[in-house]
């Protein structure tokens, strides 16, 4: 006959819920207490590694080591995750003299670590560890020990890897950062190391992603004419056998300036308000005067930000003088999958 386990409510279960969080919030701020001069010990350390950054840990540890592995390489620090008990047989040759070493275990006395701290000490090859403080047998026979400090677990027996792994984890991210920092890397080598899914498809040029352009199908208007003569030289620019215009005119003053812009949401609204004499009106007193607009430098992100926070529909991309080049819609961002319909 099965054993019968009390239901858990979801009061409870919330409440256990708060803890977790509470217990792992608690044990990365308490990271931050311990940071010191080794820290920057370790970050000199990595940044002038000429070779490969190998971060090794086992169980639990050792899947912290892997994302620290990878934040490490997507940062512009060379890295790969090598298991310690791999290495004993046969993987040791992965490590160079040139690499550094990061060993990951909060206790500082698992075996197989231990055992691989003490061959790549013998090879010269320094050394970088994480875990629970200075005094453990690992702290001890590292180049630069980084320590976590003590850490009750989440789990409600203190024995689940839980707190710890969230702290080395932060850790990790803090000394991949603060290397990437240094080594100057720019949101240019990163989209190259991102170049798929949402992430890279946000970090492309916006030039990238234009679909309406001045002298294609982007009108770019004198903003002294009438609504009428506007609607009229914008049909003579674009046509009505070419690409797909957009729904926006660009206006500009006598240096090609960009002033304002009308949308054809504009002309709708505007015709109930104004009736037929809308078309006899200056644009310039219709118009949104002064929209805002990104540089040609800019990437999608950008766009995305500044569709967001300001409700846009569209956005005129613009070069270092003002001069309208193009624009982006959001329906363009829609079609990149950055931005939901």
């Amino acid at each position: 006959m099965s054993e019968s386990h009390p239901k858990t409510t979801t009061s409870d279960a919330l409440d256990l819920a708060r803890r977790v969080l509470k217990a792992e919030a608690e044990a990365v701020a308490n990271v931050a207490g311990h940071l010191d001069e080794r820290f920057e010990r370790a970050v000199e350390l990595l940044t002038g590694c000429a070779g490969t950054v190998i971060v090794c840990g086992i169980g639990k540890s050792g899947f912290v080591a892997q994302k620290i592995s990878a934040t490490l390489a997507s940062t512009g620090t060379p890295s790969h995750f090598l298991h310690p008990a791999e290495a004993m047989h046969g993987d040791l040759g992965r490590i160079k003299a040139e690499d550094v070493v990061i060993l990951l275990s909060y206790s500082g006395g698992t075996e197989d670590v231990l055992a691989l701290a003490a061959l790549v000490r013998q090879d010269d090859v320094p050394v970088i560890s994480i875990t629970s403080g200075p005094t453990t047998h690992l702290a001890k026979i590292s180049d630069v020990p980084l320590a976590i400090g003590d850490v009750t677990e989440a789990c409600s027996n203190n024995l689940a890897p839980t707190a710890s792994t969230t702290a080395m984890l932060a850790l990790g991210d803090a000394l991949a950062l603060a290397v990437s920092e240094r080594r100057n890397f720019t949101a240019d080598q990163f989209h190259k190391r991102h170049p798929g899914g949402n992430l890279g498809r946000q970090l492309l040029s916006v030039m990238e992603a234009l679909r309406f352009r001045v002298g294609v199908n982007l009108p770019l208007i004198d903003d002294t004419l009438t609504v009428q003569d506007v609607l009229t030289e914008a049909n003579a620019q674009v046509g009505t056998g070419g690409p797909r215009r957009a729904g926006v005119v660009l206006l500009v003053d006598r240096e090609k300036k960009l002033t304002g812009i009308l949308t054809d949401g504009d002309l709708r609204r505007l015709l109930l308000s104004e009736g037929e004499g809308l078309l006899d009106k200056p644009v310039a007193e219709l118009m949104t005067r002064n929209p805002r607009t990104l540089d040609r430098d800019a990437i999608v992100r950008d766009a995305v930000q500044l569709m967001r926070e300001y409700r846009l529909d569209e956005i005129p991309i613009v070069d270092g003088d003002a001069h309208p080049i193009g624009l982006i819609d959001v329906q363009d961002l829609i079609a990149m999958k950055v931005i939901e319909s």
